[in-house]
Formats: C-alpha cells, structure tokens, sequence
C-alpha cells in the first residue's frame, strides 16, 4: 500500500521504518527542516520499560498539591481559558483511582517491554548506534517515606516478570559509585537492570538515514493542513505543498493530533504536558552517573549520554506555549547539582522544553479510527522514548492486517468512547 506518516518523531519514524520492512511504500510528511527535531529531541533520554507508569493515580491530587507548593517543585500549571484543558484534566482526576491506576498501568508495561525487545533486535539488525548504554535505571529515594511506599509498583513489576532490586545506601553506591560523594542525601533505591538508555534524536536520525535507503520518502518542510475523505475512507493529505494522495494515513503529530483529526470528527484526549531539560558536558565522568538516576522527590532523570549528561524533568501545564521559563530551570540544575554536581557543568548547559503529549489516562492511542485507512500513534507522554520501537512495529502490523505479537486492543481510540 502507499501509505502517508504524518510526523516525523521518533514515532513517526519508527512506524515508517517498520512499515517499510513490511513491504509498503511509504512517505513522511514533517513540518520541520529534519527528524526529531520537536518533542523527540532533547528527552530525558531513558528507555525504561519497568517505570512505564500513568501520571494518574491514587493520591495524585494530594501530591500535586504539595508538588506546586515545593521550591524546587516538579509541576506547574498555567491555568487559561483553553476547555481542552479543563476537560482534560477533568478526565485525568478521575482516573486517579486505585483500580484504574492498575488497569492502566497494565496497559503500559507490555507495549514498553515489547518495544525495548523490539529496539535490541534493531540493534542486532542494523548496527544503529546513538550514545546508547545497557545498565539499567536507579529510581532514588531520598527519604525512607519513598522508599516504604514501592510495595505497589513492585507488585505489578512481579506481575510481569519484570527484574528489579530494592537496594539499601550501599547498593544505590555500587550501582552508581558517584553517589559515594552524596550519601546522606539518599536512604535507598529501586533500580531496574533491564532498563536501557540513549540519546533519542540521535537514534531518531540514525534510523531515518537507514529507513531512507530503504525506501522511504521524508519530505521535510511540508505543513499538513487537513486530512482528505470521502466520508468513509481517508484518500491522502492537503498541504502547504499540495494534495499527497496515499491508501493509508497514519498521525503521529504527538499534542498536535487532535487539531488534525477534530476537523473529520475523530476526538481524540490527548494534551500537551511541558517538559524541560538541560543538557551539559561531562566535567569529571567519575563524578557523572553511569546510566539513569531519577531522583523521586523532584521527579527529574539525570541520564548519562556518551560525553554529555541530560537533566530532564518536571510538568507544565500550560497548552501549547513553548516559552522556556527561567523558573522551571532552577528543579533541573538543583537536582543535578545535589547529586552530581562535580561531574558536569550547568554553566555550559543548553536549555530545552518540549511538549508531551498526555492522555487523561496514560497509555498511548495505537490503531484504527472509524475512518477507514486512518491510523493513529499518538498520546505516549514521557514514554515515546519508550515504546518507539515498539508502537512503530504493532502499527504496522495492523495496517498491514497481521495480528500484533502482543494484545493492543485496550490501547485503541474505542476506550475513550460509549
């Protein structure tokens, strides 16, 4: 089939590359001058399958409370007069419930554990490389209050078969022997061995380079304006180019999903969530993290990338302004500098935001619409990253009418609608 992929993210560019293996004949249609170059680009930069988790939950509501009063808190809401805003956040609340909380959560952890299965095996495969390391990830604890509170998670981790290990002060050293320089700043951790790491836009291009030599066509600079139907069945896209005509169409415009499919009456919750980070240099790598740290009390991923160190964290609420507030910089540098202070210079830090793209719920949309030919993988929040690989294969897959190695039918647009 000739299929259009609209968006060129990691999401895209996965869903091109796997629709490409699969023998059709595919364009990318990307409003920016190359791949990654949005939300993709300057992510926290872990691949964390075990910390696959929907922000809603039971005491989420408290904590945020708590979290807007913090100095260094990890969330701000800019409240405006946008409904979509509103609703969404309407719909999140009420999803934080112990009981969807787990079905939820359920829906996450095997499309992130089939998708970091899914990206080794590209590995072997093609030899990509993109400052990528093996070492698992260390959650933080900073107070014995965190750390008597994991009996939940780790019960869905033992639920799906998923490593972990709960570590005192010395095992948290020996998993991250720069933190020998902090130890009373921490009492404990809970680190996933299966956990990987990687520099997202480097990956993103890296694999675009190949899926053109396979065939596909980027066309990069182009602005979709809508989606062409007849009704029943989605024929192609118009653009600030002209009319592409395609079989199939497949969104993956991340926040901007629902303005392209509100217009052919398709609704979809998902809503932008500002993300920041800081990326600097390694100073001193034995005072650096070896792989990914998130420190729980500020919410913030201190992750190792070859020569440079990415401080990613906290949640914006405000739409879809991209303007980097000073202010939201000050959690990343104070958690970085608390840890690993003397391994990379903030002074030298480049400063990004971008924006995630939220479902009220937490797991992404994959799949059909009631518009025939028209596709959707969109709303993966903090785990595009994640589950890429494999969002990108399971699409193909169902456009190509072959039953998904894993079950997805709870993670379609049906589950917002009767």
């Amino acid at each position: 089939m000739k299929i259009l992929v609209l968006g060129g993210g990691v999401i895209g560019v996965t869903s091109a590359w796997y629709l490409a293996k699969a023998g059709h004949e595919v364009t990318v249609l990307e409003r920016q001058a190359g791949p990654a170059l949005e939300t993709s680009f300057a992510n926290a930069g872990e691949i964390s399958p075990g910390y696959s988790s929907p922000w809603a939950g039971p005491g989420v509501p408290v904590k945020a409370v708590k979290w807007l009063l913090m100095k260094y808190g990890p969330l701000a809401v800019r409240p405006g007069l946008d409904p979509a805003m509103w609703t969404w956040l309407v719909q999140m609340l009420r999803n934080c419930t112990s009981a969807r909380y787990a079905v939820n959560k359920a829906r996450m952890v095997p499309i992130a554990e089939y998708s970091r299965d899914c990206l080794r095996d590209m590995r072997t495969e093609t030899g990509i490389a993109y400052d990528e390391r093996s070492l698992g990830t260390l959650q933080l604890f900073r107070t014995q209050y965190q750390l008597d509170g994991i009996g939940g998670d780790i019960e869905v981790l033992k639920r799906f078969d998923v490593p972990f290990e709960v570590l005192d002060r010395a095992g948290c050293i020996a998993a991250e022997p720069a933190l020998a320089r902090v130890a009373d700043t921490f009492v404990g951790g809970l680190r996933l061995p299966g956990d990987e790491t990687g520099d997202c836009h480097m990956f993103t291009n890296a694999l675009g380079a190949l899926a053109a030599k396979a065939g596909v066509d980027f066309r990069h600079g182009v602005t979709v304006k809508e989606i062409v139907h007849d009704g029943r069945r989605a024929t192609g896209v118009s653009t600030d180019k002209g009319t592409f005509d395609a079989d199939a169409v497949v969104v993956a415009f991340g926040s901007y999903s629902p303005r392209l499919l509100r217009p052919v009456g398709i609704r979809v919750p998902v809503y932008p969530v500002k993300g920041y980070s800081l990326t600097l240099p390694v100073t001193d790598a034995a005072a650096a993290p070896m792989s990914t740290v998130m420190d729980e009390t500020y919410k913030v991923a201190i992750t190792r990338l070859g020569d440079r160190i990415r401080v990613g964290g906290t949640a914006e609420i405000a739409g879809y302004d991209l303007s980097l507030r000073p202010s939201r910089r000050a959690p990343l540098e104070h958690s970085f500098t608390s840890l690993f202070g003397a391994g990379g210079s903030v002074e030298q830090a480049t400063f990004w935001c971008g924006l995630r793209p939220m479902t009220p719920d937490g797991p992404p949309i994959i799949g059909p619409t009631e518009i025939a030919g028209l596709y959707l993988n969109t709303g993966h929040g903090t785990l595009g990253w994640t589950m890429a690989c494999g969002s990108g294969h399971v699409l193909a897959d169902i456009v190509s009418g072959k039953a998904p190695d894993i079950d997805v039918s709870e993670l379609g647009i049906g589950r917002y609608q009767g």
